[in-house]
C-alpha cells in the first residue's frame, strides 16, 4: 500500500494539504471570510457570510460526533483537551486577535488565501504573524503567555461542552454533541438567507468537511502509525511559523499537518483565482497601511497564541469539538474585529 510506503509525517501533510486546497477555493470562490463577515454584518446589513461561517462550524461538528458514535474520534485526545483551559487567555487573545484582524485587514487563513490570489500585502501579514507566533511560542514572548495561561487556568475534570452535558444529562457524549449540532444545522435553514444561497451553502458546508477531514486524518494516522501525530485539525497561526522554518531548513519541526494546511490554502487560494481570473499583483503604497498591517499581524501572532487558535482554529476547529475555550475565543474575535473596524471605518480614534 501507498501509505505504508511514505513516511506518517508525510502522509499527515497530505492531509492537512488536502482540507487545505478546499479552504483556499473556499475563500477565493466562496467568499469564506471571517472579516468579511463581520463586516457584511455590521455595515451591510448581510448576516449570509456569518450564517456561512456557522454553518461550516455546525457540519464540522456533525462530522466530529459522528466519528466519535462510530468509535473513530477520541475526544478527550485532541489539542483543545490536552491543554490547560483559561478563560482570561482566550478572552485576551481572542480580543487581541479580533483587533489585529481589523488592522491587517485579513486574519491568517484570510491573508494565506489573498496571498495565493498575487496580494504581496498578504505576504507581509503571513510572515510577520508566523514570526509573532513563534515569539509567543518559545521566543521572548513565551514567559508571559506561559504566566498568563497557566497562572489563570481552571482546573476542570472535562474540557468541552458535550461532556459536560452529557454528565448532567446522562446521555452519551456522542449524542449530545450530534443533537447540539442538529439543532445548529435545523436552525440555519430555517432563514432563507442561507437555504436561498446554494452556492454560499455549499463551500460552507466544504469547509466544514475539511475541518472533519482533518480530525480523521490525524486520528486514522496517530492510531496506526509510528510517529507520535498530535490529534487535530486546521488552524493558522502557529502552522505559518511552522511552515516558515521548513522552507528555510527543510527541518525545524519537520513536515506536518499545519505545514500541510499551509501550503494547501495556497494551491487551493492560487487555483480559485485562476478559475475566476482574479490573479494579480498587488503591492501597499500606502507606508502608513502597511505599518498598521504589521501591528495588526504582531497582535494576532500573539494573541492567537495565547487564545490556542484563530478564527478557524478556535472559531471552527476546536467549536467543532465543543471546546471550553472556542465559544469564548469566538466571542472575543468578533469583540475585537467590530472594535477595530469601528476605528478604521467611523474614525472615532486615530489608528497608530
Amino acid at each position: 500500500m501507498l501509505s505504508a510506503a511514505l513516511p506518517d509525517p508525510f502522509l499527515v501533510a497530505l492531509v492537512g494539504g488536502a482540507g487545505g486546497i478546499v479552504l483556499g477555493l473556499a475563500a477565493r470562490l466562496g467568499r469564506f471570510c471571517t472579516l468579511g463577515a463581520i463586516e457584511d454584518l455590521l455595515y451591510q446589513g448581510s448576516s449570509l457570510r456569518l450564517r456561512m461561517w456557522l454553518m461550516a462550524m455546525a457540519v464540522a461538528g456533525l462530522g466530529v460526533f459522528l466519528l466519535m458514535a462510530l468509535g473513530l474520534m477520541p475526544l478527550g485526545r485532541t489539542i483543545y483537551h490536552m491543554s490547560p483551559f483559561s478563560p482570561l487567555a482566550a478572552a485576551l487573545g481572542g480580543g487581541l486577535f479580533g483587533y489585529g484582524m481589523a488592522l491587517a485587514g485579513n486574519c491568517g487563513f484570510g491573508a494565506l488565501a489573498r496571498a495565493g490570489g498575487g496580494d504581496l500585502r498578504s505576504w507581509v501579514i503571513v510572515l510577520v504573524m508566523g514570526m509573532a507566533a513563534y515569539a509567543a511560542i518559545s521566543g521572548p514572548l513565551a514567559g508571559l503567555r506561559l504566566w498568563l495561561v497557566h497562572g489563570t487556568a481552571l482546573d476542570v475534570q472535562s474540557r468541552d461542552l458535550a461532556a459536560l452535558l452529557g454528565w448532567v444529562t446522562g446521555l452519551p457524549v456522542w449524542a449530545v454533541g450530534l443533537g447540539l449540532w442538529t439543532l445548529a444545522v435545523m436552525a440555519l435553514l430555517v432563514s432563507p438567507v442561507l437555504r436561498g444561497d446554494r452556492r454560499a451553502l455549499f463551500w460552507a458546508v466544504a469547509v466544514g468537511l475539511a475541518i472533519v477531514s482533518g480530525w480523521a486524518g490525524t486520528v486514522h494516522l496517530a492510531r496506526g502509525g509510528f510517529t507520535l501525530i498530535p490529534i487535530e485539525s486546521h488552524s493558522f497561526t502557529a502552522p505559518l511559523g511552522e511552515t516558515m522554518l521548513y522552507v528555510m531548513t527543510s527541518s525545524g519541526g519537520g513536515l506536518s499537518f499545519g505545514v500541510g494546511s499551509v501550503l494547501g490554502v495556497l494551491a487551493g487560494a492560487l487555483l480559485g483565482s485562476a478559475i475566476k481570473g482574479h490573479f494579480r499583483w498587488e503591492a501597499c503604497e500606502d507606508p502608513r497601511e502597511l505599518r498598521r498591517q504589521i501591528l495588526g499581524a504582531v497582535l494576532m501572532g500573539f494573541g492567537a497564541v495565547l487564545a490556542m487558535g484563530c478564527t478557524i482554529g478556535q472559531g471552527v476547529s476546536a467549536m467543532s469539538v465543543l471546546a471550553y475555550s472556542a465559544p469564548v475565543t469566538f466571542a472575543a474575535i468578533l469583540a475585537g474585529a467590530a472594535l477595530g473596524l469601528r476605528q478604521l471605518i467611523s474614525g472615532f480614534s486615530r489608528i497608530v
